[in-house]
């Protein structure tokens, strides 16, 4: 079973723009939205995934992820529960750490989450400088919830 680890804070400052290495546009929605197992269509940039999420314990969940041709991503899409979410990602590398910062548009437009996915719980790590107050485990900033 694939474990996914991840700690989530909301960003104070937009200083991760100038520190971003990389750039990606997102469009996704949900065809489960159900807390116990959220069913997720995912196009980044020209890629499309499908990944199914299980219920966790703090920072950990299951978590499934496979590629799917775009044509089929496209058409999920439109089963999905609305709203479908657009954010704009950028990739922050920092003390050897891959940050995710998300900048939402659309109905959420305002909203930045900082994301980083580690190898185990009790894994440390500094925080960068745009990093606010930690949010994870709080369902409000489940991107399912949005």
């Amino acid at each position: 079973m694939a474990i996914e680890i991840e700690h989530k804070y909301l960003v104070s400052g937009d200083e991760y723009h100038h520190l971003a290495c990389g750039k990606h546009e997102i469009r996704q929605g949900f065809l489960s939205r159900d807390p116990e197992r959220t069913v997720r269509v995912r196009i980044r940039d020209n890629e499309a995934f499908i990944t199914i999420k299980g219920k966790g314990q703090g920072a950990a969940h299951p978590e499934f992820e496979y590629s799917i041709p775009m044509d089929d991503a496209l058409q999920m899409l439109s089963l999905c529960e609305p709203p479908i979410i657009e954010k704009t990602r950028y990739i922050v590398l920092h003390e050897g750490n891959r940050w995710e910062v998300d900048e939402f548009h659309g109905h959420r437009e305002g909203l930045i989450l900082a994301e980083l996915e580690v190898p185990s719980e009790d894994y440390t790590f500094p925080l960068p400088s745009f990093v606010g107050r930690e949010v994870t485990g709080q369902p409000q900033y489940y991107n399912s919830a949005m």
